[in-house]
């Protein structure tokens, strides 16, 4: 019986033949936290009285709350600081970006590899074709100290998604889609691996949208097989020390499921869970308050260059806000290169320091209460972004952007193709 990706990857690194159900240890390849975990993993080295077996292969990141809103973040960050010193890890500190971005551009994710994060979106790499998983900081600091740990096999669903993508569609629309039809608990504890023509279409960028909302209908990971795009984009970054694996044509799979997105529709996650998804045109002219392009899930380059196109020579309407966080820093470099930060700013954005920023709630664009808002994240329940009492709306960039201008939740094919005078 042939292997998964997965199956592959897990045997690979517990150096013998596994399927899915198996429980083995594997030696893991990378390790990361941020600041909303880095904390309880310090506390779990001290009481375990060890050192990191492999400095250089953990990563510590200051994205979630940056700047430091208050006296007590600012500690923890004075002690990711200080613990690196004496560890010897890596350390991104406060305007890098946002961890799973980072990872990826720094090349600390690649075909083959084992990654575990102290942070639920671990799974963006696995469009590298790695498998990437979230992980509680406990776990993670035993991994730290042995640079292996325990892992029971998942079992692998294949979700095809095939047809030809429709204007105004984009991977976050798809994804959304994807999540309405399997329930926010459809994959619980699976390996997704994402194949089919749409899949292989969308570029690099548009694929990590893909796998980091895999972790939002339950999903231990998301996994697409490495194409050029990907060796392609490893060999501009300088990384050519990978083994990719892929499925075998006998590979036994729990589920495979299709979806033709032929006719697909721009869509929307309405308050308060991310399945609770419908096309646009069923909460089109939804007054909002609020934009927020940004996050893990659509910070990227891409996703900005797409919202640019927009609002260039529009205005963000007066009662509206849009904030914008750039995934990293060098993506807001690049931004500011092709002008794509000037757009926004002439628009009527605001432009935040490179990180997680509003979509956790924790010190930027708090909404008030009764306050809707549409956002590019990937969670949309109650109290996400800081207050309980407001409303998320999920989508993609485009969708964002042109909302904002109208003042309400609108088509982005309304300005998409709109030909202008």
């Amino acid at each position: 019986m042939g292997k998964t990706i997965a199956e592959k990857i897990f045997s690979y690194h517990a150096k013998k033949s596994l399927k899915s159900g198996d429980v083995a240890v594997c030696k893991v390849d990378f390790c990361f936290s941020q600041d909303g975990t880095t904390s309880l993993v310090l506390d779990a080295l001290e009481k375990f009285s060890q050192n990191i077996k492999y400095p250089k292969k953990y990563a510590q990141f200051i994205d979630h709350s940056i700047p430091a809103p208050n006296v007590g973040v600012a500690k923890v960050h004075i002690r990711m600081r200080e613990a690196t010193n004496k560890l010897g890890n890596l350390l991104f500190d406060v305007g890098e970006g946002i961890s799973h971005q980072l990872v990826i551009e720094k090349g600390l994710a690649y075909p083959g590899a084992l990654i575990l994060g102290a942070d639920s979106h671990t799974s963006t790499c696995g469009t590298l074709g790695a498998v990437g998983l979230g992980v509680g900081s406990t776990d993670l600091a035993v991994t730290l100290v042995t640079r292996r740990n325990w892992f029971k096999i998942p079992s692998t669903y294949k979700i095809i998604v095939k047809g030809k993508i429709p204007k105004g569609v984009f991977s976050k629309d798809i994804i959304l889609y994807i999540i309405k039809q399997l329930t926010c608990w459809g994959a619980t504890y699976r390996c997704v691996e994402f194949d089919g023509e749409v899949i292989k279409a969308l570029s690099l960028e548009a694929r990590f949208t893909i796998t980091n909302m895999s972790i939002e209908f339950g999903a231990k990971c998301g996994i697409i097989a490495p194409d050029k795009k990907v060796f392609n984009y490893l060999e501009k970054i300088g990384i050519s020390k990978y083994k990719p694996f892929y499925s075998d044509k006998d590979a036994k799979y729990e589920k495979i499921i299709e979806f033709d997105i032929s006719k697909l529709s721009p869509y929307i996650a309405k308050p308060h869970s991310v399945d609770n998804g419908v096309s646009i045109e069923e909460v089109e002219g939804l007054p909002i308050n609020q934009g927020y392009i940004g996050t893990c899930t659509n910070g990227r380059l891409e996703d900005l260059e797409i919202a640019a196109r927009i609002l260039r020579g529009r205005k963000v309407h007066p009662e509206v806000k849009l904030f914008v966080a750039p995934a990293s820093k060098k993506v807001f470099k690049l931004a500011l290169t092709k002008g794509i930060i000037k757009t926004l700013i002439e628009a009527g954005a605001i432009v935040l320091p490179p990180g997680c920023g509003p979509c956790v709630g924790t010190n930027q664009g708090v909404p008030a209460d009764g306050e809707v808002v549409i956002s590019t994240a990937n969670r949309n329940f109650k109290g996400r972004m800081g207050n309980p009492n407001s409303f998320i709306y999920l989508a993609s960039p485009a969708t964002v952007a042109s909302s904002v201008i109208r003042g309400k939740i609108t088509d982005p094919r309304r300005y998409l193709y709109q030909k202008r005078r």
